[in-house]
């Protein structure tokens, strides 16, 4: 039974078009590396959509970048967040009806916090954010000289958090309550998986993970929801954004529903600081097994930074191979590696018929790994990006941030934020992993390693360190 509606789908899907390759053929790549089997898959069907056979789930996926532009910018509108999309519906949950998801109540969240996104005033926190971050990294000092062992990852969410809070949330949110959020979104990012592995199952039938979702998201409103509701009992004249949140009224003039800010809240903080320690985690095993490049951004940071202060907005904008390592992290590690749309109506996408209600999948992951496009695509080389090198063919060939209407508020403040992060760190200590090699990859909603990355500091001072 399953070959004949395998056979039976792929006749289907090759009168729309597709390339569709039956299940049975790529299960076990499936079971034994998901994403190598899909960039496989799509290697194999240049300027093609692929049709996936999971069984009872049939989604396209979209990985050409012609074909991306498609779909997330000339026809946007017609491939949606909402309904019942595979990753979306369990999203928002924790985010609510806001930022993720589309029309006019996407519109009305978009409006209210892009202001505080933009390139000018992201650039203008450049150095108050390089203040919070170099006290937070002080906090080394003490393993440093122990030679105790970090967790990476927590000590980037810290951090980052740290920064993050001290600009749009005004230190209103302690120390401690940042980190029991970091927690807590690593713990939905990864409790989210049975939902995207099971998409088709109703909300009511219960899968791994929702247990722990539940409690997470409960953990964020125990915080986040008080916080709200003491802004608005008590508002500010302040500019960040949690005072202008919860200042703000809807088109009637009337305050916004106290769950409409907490999901604009909840939603800007996770876009403020999970990308950026999801994808800096993988930094340390590429640095490790890459000490060339280590030795160049070593020799870089020594030139430009000065280890006993933080990092300026001058510093930062010299901090070319700095950069170049961070735009080849999200090229190979992007956070957001699954991105998937509803078709609102009958469309065509490089020759193969898409109805309305089919799922459409397209991943950064996928794309950016293209051998088509990319030369020697595995292998980690900021080189790709350095400033002499001639730009993509196409525009959607590097989209780690999305496209269209819907590419990420944090985009900007994401390449201000990593290049500081590292500089700040590595300015000051030198590493050692304690279980060498490149950690698996671990598919929620966003990517991460799948175990943690745990590191000893050294420090080191003076010029010429590295």
């Amino acid at each position: 039974m399953p070959d004949a509606m395998a056979k039976l789908d792929s006749a289907g899907s090759a009168a729309r078009g597709a390339h569709a390759v039956p299940l049975l053929r790529t299960l076990p790549g499936l079971l034994r590396d998901p994403l190598r089997e899909i960039v496989r898959l799509a290697d194999a069907a240049p300027d093609q959509v692929v049709r996936l056979n999971l069984g009872t789930l049939r989604p396209y996926l979209v990985t050409e970048p012609s074909h991306v532009q498609h779909v997330v910018r000339d026809n946007a509108t017609n491939y949606v967040r909402g309904g019942d999309n595979l990753l979306w519906r369990p999203v928002r949950r924790l985010t609510g009806e806001g930022i993720m998801s589309d029309g006019p109540p996407w519109q009305d969240s978009r409006a209210r916090i892009q202001p505080h996104f933009t390139a000018k005033r992201i650039d203008g926190l450049v150095d108050s954010i390089s203040q919070a971050v170099s006290a937070a990294v002080d906090e080394f000092e003490e393993p440093a000289r122990s030679g105790r062992w970090l967790d990476i990852g927590a000590e980037l969410g810290r951090i980052i958090c740290q920064g993050i809070s001290s600009v749009f949330f005004a230190n209103r949110l302690s120390t401690a309550d940042q980190l029991r959020i970091v927690a807590a979104q690593n713990r939905i990012s990864a409790a989210l998986r049975g939902r995207l592995l099971l998409p088709f199952l109703p909300d009511a039938v219960p899968v791994p993970g929702d247990r722990t979702l539940r409690r997470s998201i409960e953990v964020v409103d125990s915080i986040m929801v008080p916080l709200v509701r003491a802004e608005r009992e008590q508002p500010r004249d302040g500019d960040d954004l949690l005072a202008s949140l919860a200042r703000a009224r809807d088109a009637d003039g009337r305050p916004l529903d106290e769950r409409r800010v907490r999901g604009d809240v909840v939603s800007v903080f996770a876009t403020a600081t999970e990308t950026t320690y999801a994808v800096l985690t993988w930094l340390w095993p590429i640095l490790d097994a890459h000490p060339q490049v280590a030795r160049r951004l070593y020799a870089e940071l020594d030139e430009v930074v000065d280890p006993d202060a933080a990092v300026s907005r001058e510093q930062l904008e010299r901090l070319t191979y700095t950069r170049m390592i961070t735009d080849e992290l999200v090229r190979m590690y992007p956070a957001g590696w699954l991105l998937p749309r509803s078709a609102v109506a009958d469309d065509e996408i490089g020759g193969t018929r898409i109805r309305a209600g089919d799922l459409v999948v397209i991943s950064p992951y996928v794309t950016q790994r293209l051998a088509r496009h990319w030369d020697r695509p595995d292998v980690f080389d900021p080189e790709r990006f350095a400033p002499d090198q001639p730009r993509r063919a196409h525009r959607y060939a590097f989209f780690p941030f999305g496209g269209g209407e819907h590419q990420c508020i944090g985009m900007h403040l994401f390449n201000q934020e990593a290049p500081l992060v590292i500089a700040t760190i590595l300015s000051r200590y030198r590493f050692r992993l304690r279980e060498r090699g490149m950690p698996p990859k671990q598919l929620g909603a966003a990517l991460r390693p799948g175990r943690p990355v745990m590191i000893s500091l050294t420090r080191v001072s003076g010029r010429g360190r590295g």
